[in-house]
């Protein structure tokens, strides 16, 4: 059956199988014996968009095929091991008769689409500033181009959340995958710095796009008393977008390029945008009764759920910009090694990850999202205080889990209270702003804390108080609201 998942795994592992022996046996010959570095240069960029199909081809068969979840897996070890997708190929050809197709599971989908939009995001990190110096941009100029991302994410979120509530979420959600993986096609023509500046402002503009809609599309497709469990549990793709984006970028682009790198991401957009058009056009939304919180009674949109939402947006990306600028700076003047910093952040990434997917994401669903948004926020702050006073490699690995359990109390809190205080008419437009504040909250965190006078310390010490300070603000908050309600 030529449309079977299973099928469509085997045609793409037999043609990564293929590129693979190529890069290996005449690509790598040529370059190591004959001196022709091109040859893996080109053959590496064939064998990283096939290998992308098929990463594609695996999570498809995963999400439709009714079998045990050792299948991907030895698809997914098949692709590292020369000959290893024949092999596999022989197995699932038996296996196909006997694994029946389940019903599309929309929900799957939505969360590759966000997975998508924060690899984008999160495979720059490691190589912009140092692709940004190679084209010839100078220190100012780097510094430019890595925040212009981020600041014309803001616009886009902006448009997508005021067009997704017009015109719908699918729609918007078409446009930026498409319009977004072109745009990383783009970085395979830039030469120079002013190139790269305008294909900063329209990667950062489009991308925008993605995440509202998606949210959106989520949010009015859950049942009331889930919310809290579905946001930790997309919550989840975005930690792994975090682990996973910096490694492969920063391995790919030292074994290829940086272009090939975002090429690479690009053929994962094209492919959701083709599992959209096919599966999300059909999904109907589930009709639901209106219910009016307190704030959406009162008929204004910026009501005190959705501000203090918006607050938790920026704080939590304000300490992540701060993060990212002090944590490697503190790591190198303590004397450790620089690949210290990645495998600290990543051990935040995956203590998020576990919250979010093990039987801890129930809570979101049983206490108030304010409670749980204040602990997420006051964890952060105590961890950046605690970061200052650290300098033994197990303290920072706690202080670092530490901080990890206060952003996974504090992603899937925000995005629970911001769906609760707004109508599913206006949910968009509140996305697109608390995703804006998602993108203002980084470029704040890396460059106030450049422009204040403080020295490394000083500076986790200031981020750590603000934090802190914003906690006891919702939570004297919350005690009104309670007063208000008796």
């Amino acid at each position: 059956m030529r449309g079977h998942p299973i099928h469509i795994l085997r045609i793409t592992g037999f043609l990564d199988g293929i590129s693979l022996l190529l890069l290996l046996c005449i690509a790598m010959p040529l370059k190591y014996i004959w001196g022709i570095e091109q040859a893996v240069t080109l053959m590496g960029s064939i064998h990283g968009g096939i290998f992308s199909l098929y990463a594609v081809a695996i999570l498809y068969a995963a999400i439709r095929v009714k079998w045990s979840l050792l299948w991907p897996a030895a698809a997914v070890i098949a692709a590292f091991v020369p000959l290893g997708n024949f092999l596999l190929d022989w197995q699932l050809k038996k296996a196909q008769a006997k694994f029946s197709v389940k019903p599309f599971n929309y929900a799957i989908l939505v969360y590759s689409i966000v997975f998508f939009s924060f690899i984008d995001l999160f495979t720059q990190l490691p190589v912009m500033s140092t692709f940004a110096a190679s084209v010839g941009a100078s220190s100012f100029i780097v510094g430019i181009v890595v925040g212009l991302y981020s600041l014309t994410n803001t616009f886009g979120n902006i448009l997508s959340g005021i067009m997704t509530d017009k015109v719908g979420p699918f729609k918007i959600l078409m446009i930026g995958l498409l319009l977004t993986s072109s745009a990383l096609l783009l970085y395979q023509f830039v030469d120079s710095p002013v190139v790269l500046i305008i294909v900063r402002i329209i990667h950062g503009f489009v991308a925008g796009l993605i995440v509202p809609a998606a949210f959106t599309f989520s949010a009015n497709t859950t049942i009331n008393n889930e919310q809290g469990k579905k946001v930790a549990f997309t919550g989840t793709f975005v930690g792994l977008a975090a682990i996973i984006g910096p490694a492969f970028s920063g391995i790919m682009a030292s074994k290829t390029s940086v272009p090939f790198v975002f090429t690479c991401v690009a053929v994962l957009g094209f492919a959701l945008a083709i599992l959209s058009a096919i599966f999300l056009s059909k999904y109907k939304p589930l009709k639901k009764e209106k219910e009016k919180t307190v704030e959406q009674a009162a008929g204004s949109f910026f009501n005190a759920g959705v501000m203090k939402a918006y607050g938790g947006a920026f704080f939590l990306m304000f300490s992540q910009g701060v993060i990212a600028y002090l944590l490697p700076l503190h790591v190198q003047t303590l004397g450790y090694d620089s690949k210290l910093s990645g495998t600290l952040m990543s051990t935040f990434g995956i203590i998020a990850v576990l919250m979010f997917v093990l039987p801890t994401n129930r809570i979101f669903d049983r206490v108030s999202p304010s409670r749980t948004m204040a602990l997420g926020m006051g964890l952060m702050g105590l961890s950046q205080l605690l970061i200052s006073q650290s300098s033994t490699t197990l303290g920072l690995y706690f202080v670092l889990g530490l901080y990890g359990i206060g952003f996974a109390f504090l992603f899937p809190s925000i995005n629970t209270m911001l769906i609760r205080a707004t109508p599913a008419e206006l949910r968009g437009k509140a996305y697109g702003y608390f995703y804006a504040f998602f993108s203002l909250g980084v470029v704040a965190g890396s460059s106030v804390l450049g422009w204040l006078p403080f020295n490394i310390i000083e500076g986790f010490i200031f981020t750590g108080i603000i934090l802190l300070l914003f906690t006891v603000f919702i939570a004297l908050n919350k005690q009104k609201e309670q007063a208000f309600n008796h």
